[in-house]
């Protein structure tokens, strides 16, 4: 018998993720809380802004600590209907990406009928969601996007692709360090540490806040003390930073049911942590 999950995380990671190609985007931010209440906090980047290479080197170090950590990030960790096992799928993107930089991954989609790439919506193109972005909208905890989209202001394409370049890395550079879920069938069931696909949005909603955008230090400490965390004394967020706190304290909250980890067993193309199991 597989034993019972194991939630004795030391910190919670939330991190707010971005597919942007241009230099010097700001569609990244890293929070953190320790186990307890504590309130999250930011982590600064190591430049004026984070890029994806950075949060990869920054996750790399953190794991290599005595630490055990549960990571969210704000991506889907694969595609709906592809078929392969999703490590394959991730190793194919990584290689046929190879070329660019802060990994990139919008090349895999060119001339692929699946992704909406440019103008208009193409003729027949299937937007079918994954099993888990069905069962989100169901429990009336959002509306994930598809990650086939890679226009328009909601597409999430982008970010989705260039994060399983990173799922890849971490899978081949620190196997025995940290496990997928639920791709990996003893995540949470060892002491490695856990990364997990999120939502931001679900957490706001669990938190009383609907589709309303976090505007202030007051909405932002409503939403965490809604989460069980303790508010933050000072300072001011962007949308992408209050995304990344509230996800942080919202992975604390919801570590502890293991119904929220049985939810993803099984499932090929991945689960948004959060998410119960469609009934």
């Amino acid at each position: 018998m597989r034993a019972p999950v194991d939630t004795d995380f030391d910190r919670y990671v939330g991190i707010d993720w971005s597919g942007a190609a241009q230099p010097g985007y700001a569609g990244v931010a890293v929070a953190s809380c320790a186990a307890g209440r504590a309130a999250p906090a930011l982590v600064p980047p190591p430049g004026k802004t984070w890029t994806r290479a950075a949060v990869l080197d920054w996750l790399q170090r953190e794991l290599a600590r005595p630490q055990r950590l549960l990571v969210g990030f704000d991506f889907a960790f694969a595609l709906p209907g592809d078929g392969r096992p999703a490590p394959a799928l991730w190793a194919d993107i990584d290689a046929r990406c190879a070329a660019d930089g802060d990994l990139l991954g919008s090349r895999y989609a060119a001339g692929d009928p699946r992704f909406w790439t440019a103008g208009p919506q193409p003729p027949g193109w299937n937007a079918a969601p994954r099993a888990t972005e069905s069962a989100c909208r169901d429990a009336g905890l959002g509306n994930p996007q598809t990650p086939f989209q890679l226009i328009g202001a909601k597409q999430v394409g982008k970010g989705a692709l260039a994060g399983m370049r990173l799922l890849h890395r971490l899978q081949v550079d620190d196997p025995a360090r940290v496990a997928i879920w639920p791709f990996d069938a003893a995540a949470g069931h060892d002491r490695r540490s856990v990364v997990c696909e999120i939502y931001p949005r679900l957490f706001i909603r669990q938190a009383g806040f609907g589709n309303a955008k976090l505007r202030s230090r007051e909405d932002l400490n409503h939403a965490l003390n809604a989460l069980a965390s303790i508010g933050l004394a000072r300072g001011s967020f962007d949308d992408h930073q209050c995304d990344a706190l509230v996800t942080a304290a919202g992975l604390r909250h919801g570590a502890a049911d293991p119904g929220l980890w049985s939810a993803g067993a099984g499932q090929p193309e991945g689960w948004i942590f959060g998410v119960p199991r469609r009934a």
